[in-house]
Parts: structure tokens; sequence; C-alpha cells
């Protein structure tokens, strides 16, 4: 809805500035005569500021005697999403982070009700470990279409009718009187939550030059990672309460979606600056009468071309970006710890404590609680960034300057988890966990928030396509995980299952610190990052 009001705007003052012929309008539109404008709009869009990379050449596509590119015109074009007040995008940013916040939620809200809701169907709790798995399974298979989608159609369709179809589906797990029926849902509500989370990283970009990146990446990056570990604390006691039904899990759900949802329907506007363009585009057109208008958006490939190429990538990133493969791993080890939580727990807490289901849900207020803390943190960072660059505005950040916190979260992670296997005994003080999982939520968002950034900055225009590999791949090993959490627990134990994990954690540890000392090598070697073009 707000895109269209958003929509109806440009169009007036197109109309407005065309009337007035003021080449200094607030708009900051270019002179045109009403029967055909007889100077080009004048373009500099800055993509690579845009996706963090390096400035792209100012000349952009040339004019012909066919066509005219609209354009931004400068560095000041109020069209563009990073010169809006930034009351106003800090407004967008909220939004959106209520939007990953809820449909994060839905991935671990029915975790609690694992025992009544495998009862209720007849089936083995390892079979309803798979209600989590289906819900990863679907981010995983949809990841790499959220990025097209929303680059043919913009970012906020894409948002609006992917959250309405996932809204269906969250309502199918509520009512659903069969396993089967409980199983496709979740797959499906993973699978439309998949433009959510994959995109938002881009919505970001939109808006943000690089060092305020520094400030609104962990706010996104707490929406993402503090939702799946924050739903299991009102699962817990939603199951714990003899009056109400663990479907409540799921309409709780429902309840926190659709307040999302019509939140974003009418406030969120679009940011993809060039889908703006092409909107600018046919305003100019209608009301000049000139057809020979348009934008760069129109002129690329079609969804379906794009898709094939796409499609081939993540496994030729994976094989020849070492940058990709191995922050990959270390967040797919992060995402098979998370989510293996909701199972885990269980073992870590419910049985070494004889917790209830409610006190057992709480326990995961510690990594939120640690995740929160990283990120009030977020202030300190663009501060830190601003120095960097000499308080230059729009200056781009080294992206070895972004690994910091990967860089002192790395040796920390095998450390939490040691801690958390070797201190689970009953007569060793529950504070010892909790302690150990609240330094891993912050863990986890530093390297998070390091990695992700890192790839933003090293891979320009090409790092869409680098996440969304990774949040592909991520999501389908750790679904494949859920599966193997209550065997594995059961098999070996905790301590044991913390140690395997904490070794792989050990491997990954100087990740951050190697890719700090040879980064700019690779990326001089790559492909596709950004200092290769």
């Amino acid at each position: 809805m707000w895109s269209v009001v958003q929509y109806r705007r440009l169009g007036k003052l197109v109309k407005h500035d065309l009337q007035h012929g003021s080449s200094k309008s607030k708009t900051g539109y270019a002179d045109v005569e009403k029967d055909g404008p007889q100077e080009e709009l004048q373009a500099n869009q800055d993509d690579g500021d845009q996706a963090g990379g390096k400035e792209e050449e100012k000349s952009g596509p040339k004019d012909t005697d066919d066509k005219i590119y609209v354009k931004t015109l400068g560095d000041q074009d109020p069209l563009d999403p990073r010169n809006w007040p930034l009351l106003d995008r800090s407004k967008n940013i909220a939004i959106l982070s209520f939007l990953i916040f809820s449909q994060g939620w839905a991935g671990a809200a029915e975790s609690m009700a694992n025992t009544k809701a495998s009862q209720q169907f007849g089936v083995s709790k390892v079979a309803e470990n798979l209600s989590t798995a289906m819900y990863l399974f679907g981010i995983g298979s949809g990841a790499l279409f959220a990025g097209p989608v929303s680059e043919t159609v913009g970012r906020n369709p894409t948002y609006l009718v992917a959250t309405f179809c996932y809204l269906f589906f969250v309502l199918g797990c509520a009512l659903t009187p069969t396993f089967g029926g409980q199983v496709v849902c979740r797959y499906f509500v993973g699978l439309f939550a998949s433009a959510t989370l994959s995109i938002n990283g881009s919505s970001v970009r939109d808006q943000f030059r690089p060092v305020k990146r520094a400030f609104v990446f962990p706010v996104i990056a707490w929406a993402n990672v503090a939702s799946p570990v924050i739903a299991p604390i009102a699962g817990g006691w939603i199951v714990n309460d003899p009056d109400l039904d663990w479907r409540w899990t799921a309409w709780i759900t429902v309840i926190i979606s659709s307040a999302a949802f019509l939140v974003a329907f009418f406030f969120l506007p679009e940011t993809y600056l060039p889908l703006l363009l092409e909107w600018k585009a046919k305003h100019l057109r209608r009301e000049t009468g000139n057809r020979r208008y348009v934008s760069q958006l129109s002129e690329m490939p079609s969804f379906v071309d794009r898709m094939r190429k796409t499609l081939k990538l993540p496994i030729k990133f994976f094989a020849s970006e070492p940058v990709v493969a191995v922050l990959g791993g270390y967040l797919v080890l992060l995402y098979i710890l998370l989510f293996t939580f909701l199972s885990g727990f269980d073992y870590v807490f419910k049985e070494t404590y004889q917790l209830s289901s409610g006190m057992t849900g709480s326990c995961f207020g510690a990594i939120a609680a640690g995740a929160t803390v990283f990120t009030f943190g977020a202030p300190g960072f663009y501060s830190w960034a601003r120095h960097e660059t000499e308080h230059v505005r729009g200056a781009p950040v080294e992206p070895e300057f972004r690994l910091w916190p990967a860089m002192v979260a790395g040796p920390m992670l095998p450390i939490v988890l040691f801690w958390l296997g070797w201190t689970n005994f009953p007569n060793i003080s529950i504070w010892a966990g909790l302690g150990a999982c609240f330094v891993f939520g912050g863990v986890l968002i530093a390297i998070y928030v390091g990695s992700y950034e890192y790839i933003v900055d090293s891979y320009g225009d090409h790092s869409a396509i680098a996440l969304s590999s990774i949040t592909m791949l991520r999501y389908l090993i750790s679904g494949g995980m859920v599966m193997a959490t209550r065997p594995l627990y059961e098999g070996v134990g905790v301590h044991w299952t913390m140690t395997l994990l904490g070794c792989v954690a050990v491997l990954l540890a100087p990740a951050p610190a190697i890719f700090y000392k040879i980064g700019p090598r690779l990326r001089e070697k790559s492909e596709y990052a950004e200092s290769s073009k």
C-alpha cells in the first residue's frame, strides 16, 4: 500500500518539475520540455557503493537516438533511498526487523511442543523434529529465488506477497489435524519466509552507505538471530500451562506475523533504486509523451534468464571462492548449533536439572541476552567505522575492517562449547551453562555480522548471490542436523556432543584472522570480488 502512495507521489513530483522547469527543484530532476527533452537526464547511480564495493564509472549507459536512460542525478538525488531522511530510513529498518523477527519466530515457535505434538499425532519425538527441519528445508530451497524475484518486481512486493502466502500456511499449522499436514505446512512456511529472511541485507544496502551499515546491520542481524531463541521462551510456558493447547504456539505466530504484515503493508516503502528509476521513466513517458525514456531495469535480462545463470553460481562460488566456502561453513556451524539447541536443551537443561518445559524454554533467554548485549555495541562500531574513513561521507570501508568482531569471537566459540558441555552435571550450578549460553549469543551474532559484512564489501554486486548461496546451504544442512539431534544427544550424551562441535569450531576459529591477512590477495585473484573489476 505504501509503495502505491510512493508511486503516486513520484508522479506528482515529476509533473510538478516538468511544469515549473526547475533544475533545482526539491526532487532534483533535470529540466525537460513538455513535448520532448533536449538534454540527457544525468545519471550517477553509485551501484558499487550501494553494494559496499568500489564506485562504478560515472558515465553509465549512453543515451542513443532511440533511448534516454533515466538515472540518478548525482550523489544528492532524493530519489535514492540512501538520501532519504534518517528518520524515514530508521522507520523502514524497524518495520523490516519486525517482519524478520516474526518469520524467524515461526521457525522455533513449535519446538517446545515436541512432546505433546508427537503424542497427539502418534509419532516419535524424532519424527516430530521434522516440523522444524521442514521449515529449514523450505528456507533453503527458496533462498536462491528470492534475490532475482526482488530484482525483477522490487523488494516491497516480494516481502508482502510472500508474507501473505506465508500467513496461510502458518494458519494451516495451527489447524491441521494430521502429522502429514503439519509437515507440508511447515515446509511452505519456510519457503515463503525465505523471501524475507534471504534478502533483508539487500534492503539495508539499498538505504545505507558503508559506514552507516556498521550501525544498522547488527540490528538486522539481531532480528535474524534472536527471534529463534526468544520464541521457545513463550512456547515453553504455553506448553507448561495445562489450560492451553500446544497449538497456541502456532496461534501466537499467526498473531505476531499478521501484525508485522499489516505494518509492512501500510508503511514499508519500496527501496530498490532501479525500480524507482523505472517508475520515474514511466511517469516521464506519460507526462511528456516521449517513449524514449527507459531505465536500466527495463534493459535487464528476463527473470528466467537470470535464474538460469543464478542456479549455476552457488557450486562455482563454493568451489572457487575460499572466502565463501570457509565463512559459509562457519555460518553453517552456527546455525546447526542454534537450531539443534531447540531439541538439545531438553538434554542440556531439562533432564540434567529436572526443569519444567517453561523453565527449559526460558533458558534460551540467555542466548537472546548475549545477542542483545552485542547489538548495543552498534553505535561503537559506527563510530569506529567513521574514524576509519576519516569522517568522509560515502567513503568505502576496507572489507577486512568488518572482520574484527569475528576475529575476536572466533576463538571464543570452541571455549563456549567445551564450557557448556563439561559443566553439564547436576552438581554444578545451572548458571554455569546459562553463562556459556549468554556468551554464545554474543559470539553467534558477532561472527554473523562480521562474515556477512565482509562478504558484502568484498563481492559488491555479486554479494547477493554469494550470500544467498550460503543461506541455502546453512538452512539445508541445519535442517538435516535437526533430525539427527535427538539420536546424537541420546547416543553420545551432552558432553561429547558439545566436544565434537567444539572441535569443528577449533578448526574454523583462525579463519577470520587468516582472511584479514590474505583477503586483499584473494580478491585480486577472484573473478567475482570487487577489486577484480
